[in-house]
């Protein structure tokens, strides 16, 4: 079932190693969610130009939307309409 999650909707995983465990959606991409907290692996990085002395890095580890339950939706802000100069100048322009 197809769902719609979005970033900063809390939601409870009810499947695999963290069962039970509830978090905010970092980023939501490719059909996995990236949980605050949730999922964080530690990856090996080589010796590179721009990192030169390697070292261990923690990524987040996707999990799949399937797997998670929405518990609360993130607030939508509504924003005020304004009129911007280019709108104004095309109601001059209208007359």
């Amino acid at each position: 079932m197809a769902q719609n999650l979005k970033t900063g909707d809390k939601v409870m995983v009810i499947a695999g190693d963290n069962k039970g465990k509830s978090a905010k959606i970092v980023k939501v991409k490719a059909g996995k969610a990236y949980l605050e907290g949730i999922e964080i692996r530690e990856r090996h990085m080589k010796r590179t130009y721009l990192n030169p002395k390697g070292g261990k890095k923690d990524i987040h580890v996707g999990i799949d939307l399937s797997n998670l339950k929405l518990v609360e939706a993130a607030k939508v802000e509504k924003k005020a309409a304004k009129t911007t100069e280019k709108s104004a100048k095309a109601k001059k322009g209208a007359k």
